[in-house]
């Protein structure tokens, strides 16, 4: 059986594998993603940035867990993924960025249908912004630019007692002028990232942007209505899973309440979610969380049957991680009813991503079997 560091460096080896070379649908540095709808009998070829930074994103966050071959692999993933950014940025050379590429619009690529009608070129967004900013030297001047941006594309702070109070100055999920209001809190979550990882101070939008994240959790709105708080993610894992990041790195007073709730949380779906992938982002998400949590032998053997295979190839899986919902950006009340139904939505899917998430499970049961090993050493 292979050890965690060498089951990390194959895994690291396989997504560098994954990354495009150059064909007609990805360019060099690209991960390759498909957008689907089985209902639909739909399936293309997807050029979107966001699967690109995101994966970028968890190598980095684990480089300094790995050994020295994989920390050189991932250093030559990063160079070339970066190498697309600019595609995706603002057309008019604003530092945000979009899903797809923007000079020209690009949406839905390598379709037949959507990407004919304007209706679906959806503007920059607060998730790939961030993601983007994240894996980019930006200086905090950027950074802060970009704060007083977000602020430019939401209702100012209610008063206190206003109808609607929790969600008025919380941070929409677009900068587009045409486009509804949108909460997002994964989304949320990978902004206030990026804005704690500079230290900004907080003012009265962050503030509400917190509150807004914690009645999240407290009146559990992330189980009973995870579509309705994270249309682009949609599931109560992920939702976990998106907290546990931001929670796990920083200390954030205004949602250490939801701290333990989480966790409880992840033990009780952990007794019974099948889904492999699930499974791997709520261990990772228990470990960031709780630092202390002690994992069981059978969440070892995950990691290790995990090894080299993604969860979609052994048709265990329901598992998605981005979607979007054709009709949740619909004012009329009919058509947004049906949003949350499949049928009316594109799921992605992206093996390298898989593969990530599988690493950054493993790399942090991996710290936390050295911990332990380092305790028993001590004591003796």
């Amino acid at each position: 059986m292979l050890s965690h560091a060498e089951n990390i460096d194959a895994l690291i080896e396989r997504i560098a594998l994954c990354q495009s070379r150059g064909d007609a649908f990805f360019p060099i540095g690209i991960f390759p993603s498909y957008r689907h709808n089985k209902y639909l009998f739909y399936r293309r070829p997807d050029t979107n940035i966001f699967y690109t930074a995101t994966i970028v994103f968890i190598l980095n966050q684990v480089k300094g867990k790995v050994s020295a071959k994989s920390q050189t692999i991932i250093e030559h993933i990063t160079a070339r993924a970066i190498k697309n950014y600019p595609d995706f940025q603002n057309k008019d050379g604003l530092k945000t960025y979009n899903f797809w590429k923007t000079k020209p619009s690009k949406h839905f690529p390598n379709g037949s249908i959507f990407k004919h009608f304007d209706h679906f070129r959806i503007p920059d967004d607060i998730d790939d912004t961030a993601l983007v900013y994240l894996t980019l030297p930006y200086s905090t001047e950027d950074t802060l630019w970009l704060k007083e941006k977000v602020k430019q594309h939401t209702h100012p702070p209610a008063p206190k007692g206003e109808l609607n109070e929790s969600q008025m100055g919380v941070y929409s999920t677009w900068f587009g002028k045409n486009m509804p209001i949108e909460h997002d809190v994964c989304a949320l979550c990978n902004l206030m990232y990026l804005f704690e990882k500079h230290q900004l101070p907080h003012n009265e939008y962050d503030e509400t942007v917190f509150a807004f994240l914690g009645e999240v959790i407290l009146e559990e709105k992330y189980i009973t209505d995870a579509f309705e708080v994270a249309h682009n993610y949609a599931t109560t894992p992920l939702i976990i899973y998106h907290y546990a990041r931001l929670l796990g790195d920083f200390e954030i007073p205004q949602l250490e309440v939801c701290r333990e709730k989480l966790i409880n949380k992840i033990k009780q779906l952990l007794d019974n979610e099948l889904d492999t992938m699930n499974r791997v982002i709520l261990e990772t998400s228990l470990m960031k969380l709780d630092k202390n949590q002690r994992l069981t032998r059978t969440q070892n053997r995950t990691a290790d049957r995990s090894e080299f295979r993604t969860a979609r190839r052994t048709g265990q899986n329901s598992f998605t991680y981005f979607i979007a919902g054709l009709l949740s950006s619909y004012k009329n009340p009919i058509l947004y009813f049906f949003a949350p139904f499949k049928i009316t939505q594109m799921e992605w899917e992206c093996e390298a991503h898989e593969l990530a998430l599988i690493v950054e499970r493993t790399s942090e049961f991996a710290v936390k079997i050295n911990n332990a090993n380092s305790e028993v050493r001590s004591t003796d």
